[in-house]
């Protein structure tokens, strides 16, 4: 085992980051948090900020997302090649995949927030789009 390894280990293990293999991960990215990930409804992006900034906001959290998984699946192909040096190579990537699984499950969560809080402010957008075009007279056919 490396180093470096066992130093970040024991350092997530001090910051009650748990002593996985993905707990690494967790010190590599830091997440950004969502506006309201944990309810059933997704709040509406307008609240969160002006209706031109909501795009870049969406887009900037899918980058950290994305940055995430890159270095989750980056630590799963370092085990996996650790894995196939040992004895026991299929209860190693059988633990490893679990792990894998595991780290990735809150990204995937975060990922259908994001695409929920998307939906409604495209909805919004197309609702303000078709308000615009009605008249205003509506009595008259």
């Amino acid at each position: 085992m490396k180093p470096g390894l066992f130093a970040c280990w024991a350092l997530c293990g001090s910051l009650g980051l748990g002593t996985g293999v993905y707990a690494q991960t967790q010190a590599l990215v830091s997440p950004t948090p969502l506006a309201d990930s944990s309810a059933a409804e997704p709040s509406r992006p307008s609240a969160l900020a002006p209706v031109g900034d909501v795009p870049e906001l969406l887009a900037q959290q899918r980058q950290v997302l994305s940055a995430q998984r890159e270095a989750i699946l980056s630590v799963y192909e370092k085990q996996k090649r650790v894995c196939w040096q040992k004895f026991a190579v299929n209860a190693c990537l059988i633990e490893a995949r679990r792990e894998r699984r595991q780290a990735l499950e809150p990204i995937q969560k975060q990922e259908l927030a994001l695409n929920a809080q998307e939906r409604l402010w495209r909805t919004e957008q197309r609702d303000r789009r078709l308000q615009n075009k009605l008249p205003d007279n509506k009595e008259q056919p």
